[in-house]
């Protein structure tokens, strides 16, 4: 598939809610549902999304909350046919930037013990692992392994 149009990057904005759901439904598992990113995107005042965007789509995200000294990764997602490219990591190192520009001091995020190319760009980027949340994914019970990050 040619990719002839420029990559940009934004905060997500509600007319970017079909955009990230449809990135979702094809990156995971158990998605999240369209609401709870509508409810992110318009009521939950400590989260802050970013889009990258080609063509005026939306072809992966990241969300991130911010709250007092802390922020924590909700999500990181890039449309299959778009990956390979860095583009995960850009919006990562973003996420962090803007965490530390909003004072939080360490940055924390959920993975699952099976992705080790997620695993390998959160160690590239500092990350450490911090623990392990027993059958966190309730699709197969799968345990999650908290990474850390000082920022």
């Amino acid at each position: 598939m040619e990719k002839t149009g420029k990559i940009t990057l934004r905060k997500a904005t509600l007319a970017d809610l079909d955009g990230i759901y449809n990135v979702e439904m094809h990156s995971f598992t158990m998605p999240w549902t369209r609401e709870a990113f509508y409810n992110e995107l318009v009521h939950n005042h400590f989260a802050m999304y970013l889009v990258l965007v080609e063509n005026e789509k939306v072809i992966g995200y990241c969300g991130v909350w911010v709250i007092v000294d802390e922020a924590h990764v909700t999500n990181l997602a890039v449309l299959p046919e778009y990956r390979g490219r860095k583009l995960g990591e850009t919006l990562l190192k973003n996420v962090m930037a803007y965490a530390a520009l909003n004072h939080a001091k360490t940055l924390s995020l959920e993975v699952r013990v099976s992705n080790m190319i997620a695993r390998s760009l959160y160690r590239k980027l500092g990350f450490r692992e911090g623990g392990i949340r027993k059958g966190y994914y309730t699709d197969n019970y799968e345990d999650a392994i908290v990474m850390w990050v000082n920022l």
